[in-house]
C-alpha cells in the first residue's frame, strides 16, 4: 500500500529527508563537474605542457567572463516573470544539467602536440561554455534553498545536507582520481581525466533529475509572485548586494575557505608529488581531513538551534586558523612523522570548515531575507550570483596567483614529479600559508563583518513574516 503523503497546514508536503536527499543530490551533481577543477593547473602545465605564467594568465582572463556570466545569468532568472509548470528555478537547472554532461570534459581535451594558438583556443572555448553550463545549474539551484522553505531550522537542515551532497561529490573522485590520472612515477595521464570528466558528467546529470523530480516550493508563491513589484533593475540590485553586511561577509569567508581549498590545490599535488614522494595518496590523507566535517554534518541542526549560525561558524573560523598557524611553525618533515603531524592539522583545520560550510548556504538564505528586509526586494539571483562570481573568483584567481608564486619559488612544470627538495620544501611552507591566509579571510568575515546572529535573525524573521501576512490580513478585513 502507498504511503500517504502528510501536507502541512498550507497544503505542501511537510518538510522531511526527502527534501535535505534531494538538495544534497543537487550539489553532488555540481560537484560531479566542479570536482576536477583542481586537477586543471597539473593537466595543463605538466601534461599539455603549457607554460606556468602563461596558463596563469589565460586563468585570469576567464575570469573575465565570470565577471559578466555570473551577474548576467542571476539578473535574466531574476528578472524572469514568466510562469512554469512547476518553477523557474528547476526548469533553469534542468537546462544547465544537459550542457554539463559534456561541459568538464571541454576543460580536459588531450591534445599535448597541438601548437600554442590551439591550446589557448581549447583552453578558453572550453572553459568559457563549461562555465556557461555550470552557472545555469548552479545560481538557480543555490536561489532555491530560501525558498524550499522558511524555517531556519529547515534551512539549516537544507545547508547540512548540500554539505554532505558537495562531501560525497567531492570524496569520491578525490580518493579515486590519483589512483586514475597519474601513473607509477607520478604523472599525470590527460587521456584518462578526458574520459573520467565525461563519466562525471553523466552522473552529476542523473543526480540533478533526482533533485528537479523530489524538490518541493513552499514559499515562492506568496514572496515571489507579487504583482506589485517593481520593475527589476540589476545596477540597483548590485548595489544592494554591496550593501547586505550579510551577503559581503558569507562570500568573504566563502572566498578564504576557497582559497584554502582551490588556491593550495596545485601546490599540494607538487607536495605529495615531489616532498612527501606519493602522488597517489594524497587524496586519501584529502579524505581522512574530512572527517571532521563529516561527524559535524548531523549535528548541525540541533546546533544551529541552541548557538546560532554566525556564533558556531566564528567558532570553526578560530578553529582553522589556529591549525594553519600550527602547520606553518610545526616540523613538517618529509617522512611520516611530518605527514602524520600534516594529517593532524588538516584534521582540526577541516573541522573549522566543516562548521561554516554546512551552514554558509543557510547563511547565503538569511542574506537573501536581510535584503528583502532592507530594500524591499528579495532578488535571489543576483545576490547568490555575485555570491558564485566571487567564490569562482577564489577558485580562479587563487590557483593562478598560487602558480605564479610557485613559479617564483623554483617550480618547473618540465619535471612534473620531480622537482628538487628546495623546491618542495617551498612548497610545504606555500601550503601552509594558503592555509593561513584562507582561515584569517574566514574569520574577518564571519566574525567582523557577518552581522545576523541569533538574536538579530530572530528579530528580522518576526518582521519579515509580519510584512509577508499584512497584505492578506488587510484583504480579511470587513
Amino acid at each position: 500500500m502507498k504511503k500517504e503523503i502528510q501536507l502541512d497546514a498550507k497544503g505542501y508536503r511537510k518538510f522531511g529527508i526527502r527534501d535535505s536527499l534531494a538538495y544534497a543530490a543537487g550539489d553532488f551533481g555540481c560537484n560531479m563537474s566542479f570536482a576536477l577543477k583542481g586537477t586543471m593547473a597539473i593537466f595543463w602545465t605538466q601534461f599539455m605542457q603549457m607554460d606556468s605564467i602563461l596558463y596563469a594568465a589565460l586563468l585570469i582572463v576567464v575570469q573575465v567572463w565570470d565577471a559578466i556570466n555570473d551577474p548576467l545569468i542571476g539578473s535574466i532568472i531574476d528578472a524572469d516573470r514568466r510562469k512554469y509548470k512547476r518553477n523557474k528555478f528547476l526548469s533553469y537547472i534542468f537546462a544547465g544539467s544537459i550542457g554539463l554532461i559534456v561541459g568538464g570534459a571541454l576543460c580536459f581535451i588531450p591534445l599535448p602536440a597541438a601548437p600554442t594558438a590551439a591550446k589557448i583556443a581549447i583552453f578558453i572555448g572550453g572553459y568559457v561554455l563549461w562555465d556557461a553550463f555550470y552557472t545555469i545549474a548552479n545560481v538557480p539551484y543555490g536561489s532555491l534553498l530560501p525558498i524550499i522553505s522558511n524555517e531556519p531550522a529547515d534551512r539549516a537542515s537544507l545547508s547540512a545536507w548540500r554539505s554532505v551532497g558537495s562531501l560525497v561529490g567531492n570524496m569520491a573522485p578525490m580518493v579515486i582520481l590519483p589512483f586514475l590520472i597519474f601513473d607509477a612515477q607520478n604523472n599525470i595521464v590527460g587521456e584518462r581525466v578526458f574520459m573520467v570528466a565525461l563519466l562525471m558528467g553523466v552522473l552529476g546529470f542523473i543526480a540533478f533529475q533526482i533533485m528537479i523530480r523530489n524538490t518541493e516550493i513552499r514559499v515562492e508563491e506568496s514572496i515571489k509572485l507579487n504583482e506589485s513589484q517593481p520593475k527589476f533593475n540589476v545596477l540597483r540590485a548590485m548595489g544592494n548586494f554591496l550593501s547586505n553586511r550579510p551577503a559581503v561577509g558569507a562570500t568573504l569567508a566563502a572566498m578564504g575557505m576557497f582559497l584554502g581549498m582551490q588556491g593550495a590545490a596545485t601546490a599540494v599535488q607538487v607536495l605529495f608529488q615531489s616532498y612527501f614522494k606519493n602522488a597517489r595518496i594524497s587524496g586519501v590523507v584529502q579524505l581522512f581531513a574530512l572527517l571532521p566535517i563529516i561527524i559535524f554534518t548531523p549535528l548541525a541542526r540541533k546546533l544551529v538551534v541552541r548557538f546560532g549560525k554566525k556564533e558556531l561558524s566564528v567558532a570553526g573560523s578560530i578553529a582553522s586558523l589556529a591549525a594553519c598557524v600550527a602547520m606553518l611553525i610545526l616540523p613538517i618533515t618529509p617522512d611520516l612523522t611530518g605527514l602524520v603531524i600534516y594529517i593532524l592539522c588538516q584534521l582540526i583545520n577541516s573541522l573549522g570548515i566543516g562548521i561554516y560550510s554546512t551552514v554558509s548556504w543557510a547563511m547565503m538564505g538569511d542574506a537573501i531575507d536581510y535584503n528583502e528586509w532592507k530594500h524591499g526586494a528579495r532578488e535571489e539571483g543576483v545576490t547568490y550570483s555575485l555570491h558564485s562570481f566571487f567564490r569562482k573568483l577564489a577558485q580562479g584567481v587563487g590557483p593562478a596567483l598560487a602558480l605564479v608564486i610557485m613559479v617564483a619559488l623554483g617550480y618547473i612544470e618540465a619535471d612534473k614529479g620531480s622537482q628538487t627538495f628546495d623546491v618542495a620544501l617551498r612548497m610545504r611552507y606555500l601550503v601552509a600559508g594558503l592555509y593561513t591566509l584562507s582561515a584569517i579571510l574566514q574569520f574577518v568575515g564571519l566574525g567582523l563583518i557577518f552581522n545576523l546572529d541569533k538574536k538579530n535573525l530572530a528579530i528580522m524573521n518576526s518582521e519579515l513574516e509580519a510584512r509577508r501576512t499584512q497584505p492578506a490580513n488587510e484583504e480579511a478585513k470587513p
